[in-house]
């Protein structure tokens, strides 16, 4: 404990009781009481100054008025704090009745913690071996879930499907949809409704544009999508386009088929180093 709390505990001025120890030193050795450095000093002033609970700032404000006639945050000298064996040495420096029977109270205090400590110690040492048992099950849980992660399917960038597997190449191209963040471009000859649903599962946010043919039906079906869903752009392809792509973010996919027909036959999706501006400016 520090002096100005001692100081307030005994009602004395903090000036007082330092005086009293300075004069009686051979009865307070190193292991008794010790001079805080600045940097501790620095670190227990800032917790009284922030004091937020009406407790605290009462805590506070006795200490002003009994610890020291200065305000706690004005003190220049660095503090004293004593041990348990210093403290039960200071009622005999101090001489008062206060202060032995304040003594009397502070040392049955740091009787019954320690009896406390004792008959809990067995309630702390499960505590501390619960809080090891979850770690490590946390650690195991981590372990199972990266490894999961391992051997999760990842988007490859090159994919084959055999004839009939349309279920798979729908799945493939709806999972290359949802990894958008930015934009999804088609460029596709022929398109219909199936595409616009296609398109509705990318991401919040995410551009969907949509380089095709004009087809009056097709037309009709993206008015009405747009009305009532978020909406996807369509761009008019000046000229016939022989092949299919399909631009995610800033990656580029050549389509071996139309998207609505990916799967009926065989064909495939490759992941081209090609930039898709390059693609883009060669449809203008």
């Amino acid at each position: 404990m520090v002096d100005f709390d001692l100081a307030m505990l005994y009602g004395v001025r903090n000036k007082r009781l330092n005086e009293q120890v300075k004069r009686n030193t051979k009865r307070f050795p190193d292991d008794f009481m010790f001079q805080l450095t600045q940097e501790e000093w620095h670190i227990l002033r800032s917790q009284i100054l922030s004091a937020k609970t009406p407790e605290d700032q009462a805590i506070a404000l006795l200490r002003s008025q009994f610890a020291t006639t200065k305000d706690i945050s004005k003190i220049r000298t660095l503090p004293y704090a004593f041990t348990r064996n210093g403290i039960g040495m200071l009622s005999s420096v101090l001489g008062s009745d206060t202060a032995v029977a304040m003594n009397i109270r502070i040392m049955r205090a740091f009787t019954a913690s320690q009896q406390i400590m004792e008959s809990n110690a067995i309630l702390f040492k499960r505590v501390f071996h619960l809080e090891q048992h979850q770690q490590e099950t946390d650690d195991k849980i981590n372990a199972i879930l990266a490894k999961m992660d391992d051997n999760s399917p990842k988007l490859l960038p090159e994919q084959i499907f055999a004839t009939g597997c349309v279920w798979d190449a729908w799945a493939y191209v709806s999972d290359l949809v949802r990894s958008a963040k930015q934009r999804i471009v088609l460029i596709d000859n022929f398109v219909d409704d199936r595409v616009l649903s296609l398109l509705d599962k990318r991401a919040d946010n995410v551009e969907a544009i949509i380089h095709t043919r004009y087809y009056e039906s097709f037309q009709t079906d993206l008015k009405k999508h747009n009305e009532q869903y978020r909406e996807i752009l369509f761009v008019q392809l000046p000229h016939k386009s022989h092949d299919r792509f399909l631009i995610i973010d800033d990656d580029l996919y050549l389509l071996g088929a139309s998207v609505k027909d990916m799967g009926i036959g065989l064909c495939a999706i490759t992941k081209m180093q090609t930039t898709p501006e390059t693609i883009l400016e060669l449809l203008k």
